[in-house]
């Protein structure tokens, strides 16, 4: 169902924070567990037990970092969270300081979104006012530098740490050893503005929405080759064909789904669903119209990974280069097929070996792009 008012449903503000302090941390916990919540940021860890991990570590000092840095290409929903729905996020970040006994969260804010910010500080102004000495909260707004690798959640915390955004290995995980190597919750935006709507309604309601193991409804940013772009509200499990027929996408000749981190779709399989488990539900919906070249295409993502790669591991820094020169060479009749097998063989280490998502991912386009559309690609096939 298109446009399934849920997560942007009005709430009457304060009201799901009294009713968090009366819960007290463990049925909060317990609540948003029961609600199956999974984190809107891409990757989709259940956020009840993100939480419940903070709240058991015997270290008291904890905190709770709102990922602001929606930097993933074609995805621009937290910006109209930020900018109109700004209350929600605040609410569920005090809540979600009660719920895992912290004293202080942070916003972390791609810097491009810096325009927003007396609008946020004066929203947490507001809620001060509102509950002065009833609820004791803590939320400082802190701005990233543009790094698209700082959307992974220990390369953030390194930036807040005031180093160089870098990720780190895993295990510990930010649950035990995060900012200033303490206990930390990070959560995304569209994840915490989820959070109010479930502390009012509860997990049942919530589960009546969305499909088994992906419950809810998610924002998609639909951009590219479509006649109606813009920000869309739909139920979890949809097919993607559903979401395009409404937004006049279908005839297309694919669709990059879940950014440039996700992966591109052909017609053949937009009956697949936008859910965890098929069709990354990350929030960026690209629609390709049918005159585009997919050789360009794809040298843009490519240009995007090696730009923003860290350079910290081995199979990233090098691999993003690796793949945007081997497309050359295709493209303009300098190598064989022979050639394009060794890279996909270097997509499959890349996917397997680099240290976070940002090189996990950078391959996934890339396979996608020239298996289905390698004959436009080649130049000179030999």
């Amino acid at each position: 169902m298109i446009e399934k008012k849920v997560l942007l449903n009005k709430l009457d503000r304060g009201e799901a924070i009294l009713r968090a302090v009366k819960m007290g941390s463990e049925k909060i916990v317990s609540l948003i567990k029961d609600s199956e919540l999974r984190g809107r940021g891409g990757a989709g860890f259940p956020t009840g037990i993100k939480w419940e991990r903070v709240l058991n570590q015997s270290e008291k000092e904890r905190y709770l970092i709102c990922n602001a840095d929606e930097g993933e290409p074609g995805t621009f929903k937290d910006r109209i969270l930020l900018e109109e729905y700004t209350e929600k996020m605040i609410e569920g970040m005090i809540i979600g300081q009660i719920a895992i006994g912290a004293k202080k969260s942070f916003i972390y804010l791609r810097q491009e979104y810096k325009f927003l910010a007396e609008k946020i500080k004066n929203t947490i102004e507001e809620y001060k006012k509102l509950f002065g000495d009833k609820v004791d909260f803590q939320i400082d707004l802190r701005f990233g530098a543009g790094a698209y690798v700082c959307g992974e959640e220990f390369a953030l915390i390194e930036s807040l740490n005031g180093f160089r955004g870098e990720p780190r290995n895993k295990p510990p995980f930010p649950t035990e050893k995060g900012f200033k190597n303490k206990p930390t919750v990070v959560n995304n935006v569209e994840t915490l503005c989820n959070i109010p709507h479930i502390v009012l309604n509860g997990a049942s309601w919530f589960k009546k929405f969305g499909v088994k193991g992906c419950y809810g409804t998610k924002l998609f940013s639909v951009a590219g080759d479509v006649e109606k772009p813009g920000i869309y509200e739909v139920e979890m499990g949809i097919p993607l064909i559903e979401l395009l027929e409404h937004v006049g996408g279908v005839d297309s000749k694919a669709v990059q789904v879940g950014g440039y981190a996700g992966t591109t779709v052909v017609p053949e399989d937009y009956y697949k669903t936008l859910c965890f488990g098929d069709l990354p539900p990350g929030g960026s919906i690209i629609v390709i119209g049918k005159n585009r070249d997919m050789g360009k295409v794809l040298e843009n993502i490519l240009e995007f990974f090696l730009e923003e790669s860290c350079g910290q591991c081995t199979p990233c820094r090098e691999g993003n280069y690796r793949l945007l020169e081997g497309l050359r060479l295709l493209r303009d009749g300098k190598a064989s097929i022979k050639y394009l097998k060794t890279l996909f063989t270097l997509c499959d280490v890349m996917k397997i070996s680099a240290k976070c998502g940002l090189g996990q991912s950078s391959p996934n386009s890339f396979l996608a792009i020239m298996k289905n559309f390698k004959d436009e690609i080649l130049y000179n096939e030999r």
